[in-house]
């Protein structure tokens, strides 16, 4: 087998000089430059993953190779890529399965394929991680710019916004590690294509002059317009929402946890004061022992409150594809899924993703158990200072009968 660097340094060669020579310069968009930012984002999600060394230079290979086949033209330009891919493997003594695993991945990048596995996933994001970028808006003048010298196809400003707006609403990442990284940028894409949309539709862009001319086709289409508008905002309000209740609950907890640390600290000191003290004197000065006891007891009780409330709960820690397929689980809190296989769980993943109820109804019952579990932590930490304030009031009053009264 060839080293993984050597191996990669020669694909980039043979992609760079295939595409130089046989690629038009009208490919403005699927060109060596498309190919080598794909390439960058194949690593840098590949990074994410547990990926052996053979899996990681099959999947750069095949990055390198996706759009080889653009020199014939767009139409099925994968089945041509992955040839060329092929061939290159073949002609450096790869196996017939390493072969097949590359070709499988550069078909996968069709946008009518369903990726079959976590290296075409992990491809098609990286193909598509553009749009999640800054850099989306000038690629996607290089796009538009592409289908007009090499297709003929001429759209106008309008045209090209809707194209482009349906694809971002139609696409969905298929690995959460991309989701992570592009989604949000690309969700604000989306909002600014939306706004682009309504400057340049002359039915919802309404004459700010002559109000009273306005159709009822008009009216109900800037209805509509402001219902979309509205929606844009409400998911981006729900989302901030969700975001500053997930950190109050996380800051809730923290604070929890400090205050039972410091019961736990101060009755510590307190019960080793007394048993190095106090309990030596018992015998030479019985009037000690019963307040000491008391004492003894408060301490002890807030101590085991205290640690009740940071008791950390043992979960069952997997969830069935029944679950995630009934829409049951929730795989945002690591105690439900620890137990659970990796594919199982990159599959609750994806589904959660690409559905936008299982996410919210995921984050809902997330937050949910969240707040039962802080609920028990204050209500524990509520009878700990109670305990602990009153025992000692009473542990005082106790001590000052003892000396009165002996």
């Amino acid at each position: 087998m060839n080293d993984t660097s050597q191996i990669l340094a020669k694909a980039e060669a043979t992609v760079r000089a295939h595409m130089e020579a046989a690629v038009s310069a009208g490919h403005t968009f699927h060109n060596f430059a498309h190919t080598s930012q794909v390439v960058e984002a194949a690593q840098e999600l590949g990074s994410r993953f547990d990926l052996t060394e053979r899996e990681r230079e099959l999947l750069l290979i095949a990055a390198w190779f996706h759009d080889s086949g653009y020199a014939e033209g767009a139409e099925d330009h994968e089945t041509r890529s992955a040839e060329h891919a092929a061939a290159f493997l073949g002609s450096h003594g790869y196996s017939a399965e390493d072969i097949a695993l590359v070709k499988a991945c550069i078909l996968d990048t069709r946008l009518s394929a369903e990726p079959r596995d976590l290296l075409s996933e992990i491809l098609c994001d990286a193909d598509l991680a553009h749009l999640g970028k800054p850099t989306f808006w000038d690629l996607s003048s290089r796009l538009r710019h592409e289908k007009a010298l090499t297709r003929g196809t001429i759209l106008t400003e309008q045209e090209w916004v809707n194209q482009e707006l349906t694809f971002l609403q139609s696409h969905s990442y298929h690995t959460p590690i991309a989701f992570e990284l592009y989604n949000d940028e690309k969700q604000r894409h989306i909002r600014l294509l939306h706004k682009q949309r309504l400057r340049l539709d002359p039915d919802i862009r309404i004459s700010v002059e002559e109000p009273e001319k306005k159709s009822k086709k008009q009216k109900k289409l800037l209805k509509t317009s402001n219902k979309e508008l509205k929606q844009l905002n409400l998911g981006r309000g729900v989302e901030t929402m969700y975001r500053a209740t997930y950190r109050t609950h996380v800051n809730l907890s923290s604070i929890a946890d400090n205050k039972a640390n410091i019961m736990l600290s101060i009755n510590a000191i307190i019960v080793s004061i007394i048993v190095s003290t106090l309990v030596p004197k018992f015998s030479s000065d019985p009037k000690l022992i019963l307040p000491t006891i008391v004492l003894l007891t408060v301490c002890l009780l807030a101590i085991v409150f205290a640690t009740l409330s940071t008791r950390p709960k043992i979960t069952e820690g997997r969830v069935s594809r029944e679950d995630i397929e009934a829409r049951r689980s929730n795989l945002l809190f690591f105690g439900n899924y620890y137990r659970m296989s990796l594919d199982d769980y990159q599959y609750g993943m994806a589904e959660m993703i690409k559905d936008n109820d299982f996410l919210y109804a995921s984050m809902t019952r997330d937050l949910y158990f969240l707040g039962v579990v802080l609920a028990k932590k204050y209500r524990y930490l509520s009878i700990c200072y109670g305990i602990f304030m009153y025992g000692l009031i009473l542990a005082v009053v106790v001590f000052a009968l003892a000396f009165i009264i002996f």
